[in-house]
């Protein structure tokens, strides 16, 4: 009986989460087009946002699971429409680094929340417990799927 009940659970499951990674997609889509960027450009921004310090074309590589020659690719298309800058590492000459325009950051989260509303209500009704779950969830997918990424750009798959 509890494996009945599991085995229709993670089928509903995997039916789900195709439809949340779908629909999260076509939410991406949107907010690139708003912002006139490509879906991958635009979740680079949104790492880049979260990074404390401006870093490394190697670093935006090691973000993304993109080669460097295509992280550098993204990077310039991003510092064209004036959301990054290279700037000179001022500990050692030789790095450049890649920073975030302030200004271009703020008007990307505005946009975003304009598109996407305020999330609050979703998680009104849950107890803190379920929501301790719902994010330790969430950061084992991130560490699962930056896994396959590597698989897949390793010809694993």
């Amino acid at each position: 009986m509890a494996g009945d009940v599991r085995g229709r659970l993670m089928g509903e499951l995997a039916t789900v989460s195709r439809r949340y990674v779908a629909a999260f997609a076509l939410f991406n889509q949107a907010v690139a087009d708003r912002l006139g960027l490509h879906p991958t450009d635009l979740q680079c921004l949104n790492l880049l946002s979260l990074e404390r310090e401006p870093v490394t074309t190697g670093r935006v590589a090691q973000l993304t699971g993109l080669t460097t020659g295509s992280a550098t690719r993204l990077v310039d298309r991003l510092e064209k429409a004036g959301y990054v800058v290279r700037q000179r590492d001022v500990v050692d000459r030789r790095r450049v680094l890649v920073a975030t325009v302030p200004e271009r950051i703020a008007e990307f989260g505005r946009t975003w929340e304009r598109l996407g509303g305020d999330w609050s209500p979703l998680f009104a009704d849950l107890d803190d417990a379920e929501i301790a779950v719902i994010v330790e969830h969430m950061r084992r997918t991130v560490e699962f799927s930056g896994e396959q990424v590597g698989r897949l750009r390793g010809g694993l798959v």
